[in-house]
């Protein structure tokens, strides 16, 4: 596995010299699988090699979540957007991530897996990170009325919202 996941690293940081940021393999750092850090103006074009380019075939998208990185030492970016992505192929797993500014937005990456936009609306709503070009950018889990995205490390801890009647539903998604 660590054979693989090295001439990978070597693929990527030769095709993509300037858009690998950085690079985290089990056994350096205390991470089960390879992390590679991609600058997110070349994001799609990373996902899209490995999903359909490399021999590796990373096919799969698991999830896409994010991480507040807010808080501790001083840092350049506020979030972290993690792409899961498993090679049915070769049984193995690797992380993609994109370090993301506040009111910073990620491309999505719904044309190339669908199952990418209720991840992203996830995301959105649970921590504020825009995806541009996503069809449909709107609260999956909090009602449409909820200000505020609950994971957000200043998000209060008691931020209870009360709303004294349900969610009305929206007509256009009743078609």
């Amino acid at each position: 596995m660590r054979e693989d996941w090295l001439m990978l690293i070597a693929e990527l940081k030769s095709r993509f010299t300037s858009m690998v940021e950085e690079v985290r393999i089990p056994g350096e750092y205390s991470t089960d699988v390879p992390i590679f850090y991609v600058k997110k103006e070349g994001i799609l074009d990373v996902l899209q090699y490995l999903k359909t380019v490399s021999g590796s075939g990373y096919e799969f998208l698991s999830d896409i979540t994010a991480t507040d990185e807010m808080g501790g030492e001083e840092k350049t970016h506020r979030f972290e957007v993690v792409y899961q992505l498993f090679s049915h192929q070769r049984k193995s797993r690797i992380r993609v991530k994109v370090r993301v500014k506040e009111n910073e937005e990620v491309p999505t990456a719904v044309h190339l897996w669908n199952a990418a936009n209720w991840a992203e609306r996830e995301v959105w709503d649970m921590f504020g990170i825009r995806f541009s070009g996503h069809p449909n950018m709107r609260r999956i889990l909090m009602d449409s009325r909820w200000k505020g995205h609950p994971l957000r490390k200043d998000y209060p801890l008691r931020g209870y919202q009360i709303f004294p009647t349900p969610e009305e539903p929206d007509p256009k998604l009743l078609e």
